[in-house]
């Protein structure tokens, strides 16, 4: 039980920084330079969110979904330069870091819950 806790907690994160994806085009203020960019992160961000809301209520269901969510942070660290069209440093900044903590999490959500499988 302890250890589907950590899991809930893990996606829990997930929700924070999908809700940063889906508001960052207007808090780094790239929208307008960048409104194609802006339209994913806003996408990408709102799924991120549902789909951590999802899998911190039912913990020990969510292997699958980790895989969905490693899929997006790396679409995250990516989209500045499939995406945008001549991003900025910080655009690039805000993608590649949120991605990585994205990717980050849902491995160790992971690692916890495949430790949990095998005790």
């Amino acid at each position: 039980m302890l250890q589907t806790r950590g899991v809930a907690a893990v996606e829990e994160l997930v929700i924070l920084a999908g809700i940063y994806a889906a508001i960052s085009a207007w808090t780094v203020h790239f929208s307008a330079t960048q409104p194609a960019l802006a339209i994913t992160n806003l996408v990408v961000g709102i799924a991120l969110a549902v789909l951590g809301l999802c899998m911190s209520m039912v913990p020990e269901r969510s292997q699958d979904l980790n895989f969905v969510v490693l899929l997006m942070g790396a679409w995250l660290i990516i989209a500045p330069w499939v995406v945008g069209q001549g991003a900025d440093t910080g655009t690039i900044l805000s993608n590649v870091i949120t991605g990585a903590c994205v990717c980050l999490f849902s491995l160790t959500a992971g690692g916890l819950l495949m430790t949990k499988s095998r005790t």
